[in-house]
Order: C-alpha cells, then sequence, then structure tokens
C-alpha cells in the first residue's frame, strides 16, 4: 500500500450546514483540492492552456461515517490506483489527524478529456502521482 498524500483542510464556518455539521458537498471540494495538489496545480494549468488537456470525474462513491463540524482541523487522505491507460481512480478520505478511522471514505474515478474526447492518461501527470508516494 502506497503511503497517503495528505492535505490539510480546516473547516469553516461557511463549510456547515444549518446543523453545524460540514454540508456533504464541500467533501468533493476537500477531494478536488487535494487532488489537484497530488497531481501539481502548476502542471495541470499548463497541460489544460498548452495543451487542452483536463480531467473529468466519471464516478464518485462517497460513505459518510462522522460528521466534521466548524473549527475541525482534518486531513484528506489520497492514494492512486490507475486502472487503465484511460482512468485513475483516487481513493480519497478524511481524517482527524488523531482519528482511528476516517469519518468520510471516497472512490474518485478521474479520466482526462480534450476538448470532449477521451485520451490516455498524461505519463507526466502520473509521474508527479508516483513522485509524491501516493500510487499504488
Amino acid at each position: 500500500m502506497a503511503t497517503p498524500f495528505v492535505f490539510p483542510v480546516s473547516v469553516y464556518y461557511e463549510d456547515t450546514d444549518h446543523s453545524g455539521v460540514v454540508y456533504h458537498a464541500n467533501y468533493l471540494k476537500y477531494f478536488e483540492r487535494a487532488r489537484e495538489h497530488v497531481l501539481g496545480r502548476e502542471e495541470l494549468t499548463r497541460m489544460y492552456r498548452e495543451e487542452g488537456l483536463g480531467f473529468v470525474v466519471y464516478k464518485a462513491e462517497m460513505t459518510f461515517h462522522e460528521g466534521a463540524v466548524f473549527g475541525d482541523e482534518l486531513e484528506v487522505r489520497t492514494t492512486i490506483d490507475v486502472e487503465s491507460p484511460y482512468r485513475a481512480v483516487f481513493h480519497q478520505a478524511v481524517w482527524k489527524p488523531d482519528g482511528k478511522k476516517p469519518m468520510v471514505d471516497s472512490h474518485i474515478q478521474l479520466v482526462c478529456v480534450e476538448g470532449t474526447k477521451l485520451v490516455p492518461l498524461p505519463e507526466q501527470v502520473m509521474a508527479r502521482a508516483r513522485a509524491t508516494g501516493a500510487v499504488d
């Protein structure tokens, strides 16, 4: 098992719903930010501007175990499985740094596109992911 890439997240008041718990869709934002950092924001920006490449979510599965609340400091832990030349699965979980189990688990499948055309995952992106130690 690869060592996960760890991305810190602070829970702000704006992240919570009327019950004071993080609104479920905001976990998708936390996961997205973590993925950008795993792959390298500068490289993703360069690929988009110079090559017209981008990533889209093909499938997202989430399981909620415990809600985070305003003021919590969290970690998004990410590992990646490359399931085909066209698809990467990001296993992402939200943890309290001293937690015994994840608060939220997810499996988010990404594909790479040029415009609307499916293209193989770029090697430079996977090399960046491997360099972080987050690739299984």
